[in-house]
């Protein structure tokens, strides 16, 4: 392994081939590290290409790791101790600094993290100042181009120099004017009727989101805004529809009624994204930490 190999490792790379390593499979360690399974992949293959070692080879449903892989066991093991005794006497305290951070997020997740955490901090007397910038379906250029810090979304971009980590997950439901009209109990009904749909002005469709293997197709929308506080003014007094994650109901959404789909739906997570520059930075790893707290504590996940 050259010198310039040897340079391109870190903590999250380590962390990832221990976790893998100990479980035996890339969705079990996905689930383990909150992360998608082509996060997992991606890392693999980065570690693979620095050793030039397979390191795991398919056997069943799992794993088997090679020799290679089992002999850097101790070795990963020590070096990710030492960077954390590392990292630990390194000073940092949050309420002597001035703390400006950038963060990528669409309406709905700035509605329901940002406001809790921005008075959270205060409360604690820390300085932070906070830039919000608009996601749509983030690219990795965001990140990779230092345009900003941390994204939240429930569409991550997924690259080999980016991390991720889950923050919770929900349901996708339909809102709706219960003054108005009866929710659909079809999916005939559900495709007859007239949607309400977000298209970010940064490209893409919140509807991206939406995983149902039984609905045949998606319904064209009569309404298309560019963002989720939209909504609201053109479903009510009107049989239209929205169909967005239900915690929607905690925001933007919260003057309408909802309810569930008539079909199926897999759930949608929310995430944050950072770029593996800031992965081991203390104000970084502080910001990431607050923000889970928050989803921790809120009804996000009850």
């Amino acid at each position: 392994m050259s010198k310039t190999n040897f340079l391109q490792l870190d903590g999250q790379i380590l962390h990832c081939f221990l976790v893998i390593l100990e479980e035996g499979s890339v969705s079990k360690a996905a689930e383990r590290l909150d992360v998608t399974q082509s996060a997992v992949s991606h890392t693999l293959a980065k570690l693979r290409k620095l050793l030039g070692d397979p390191l795991f080879i398919r056997a069943g449903q799992g794993l088997t790791p090679t020799e290679k892989a089992l002999s850097l066991k101790k070795p990963a093991q020590d070096a990710l101790d030492n960077l954390k005794a590392l990292m630990d006497q390194r000073p940092f305290d949050p309420k002597t600094e001035d703390l400006h951070f950038v963060i990528a997020a669409n309406d709905m997740q700035r509605d329901l993290i940002l406001p809790n955490l921005a008075r959270e901090v205060r409360k604690e007397g820390v300085k932070l100042s906070l830039e919000v910038k608009p996601s749509g379906v983030p690219s990795v250029s965001l990140l990779r181009d230092d345009r900003c810090d941390l994204i939240l979304t429930p569409l991550p971009p997924d690259a080999p120099d980016l991390i991720q980590q889950k923050l919770f997950s929900g349901e996708m439901k339909c809102f709706y004017d219960a003054k108005h009209t009866e929710p659909p109990v079809s999916i005939e009904a559900y495709l007859a009727a007239e949607h309400v749909e977000v298209h970010f002005v940064l490209g893409g469709v919140a509807h991206d989101v939406l995983k149902a293997p039984s609905l045949p197709y998606m319904p064209k929308p009569t309404i298309t805004v560019s963002n989720f506080a939209g909504i609201p003014p053109f479903i009510r007094g009107t049989d239209m529809l929205a169909t967005e994650i239900e915690f929607m109901h905690l925001s933007s959404l919260h003057e309408l009624d909802m309810t569930s789909l008539p079909f199926k739906t897999e759930p949608v997570s929310i995430y944050m994204v950072w770029h593996e520059r800031s992965q081991n930075d203390p104000a970084h790893k502080w910001l990431r930490e607050k923000v889970k707290q928050i989803c921790s504590k809120t009804p996000l996940n009850p």
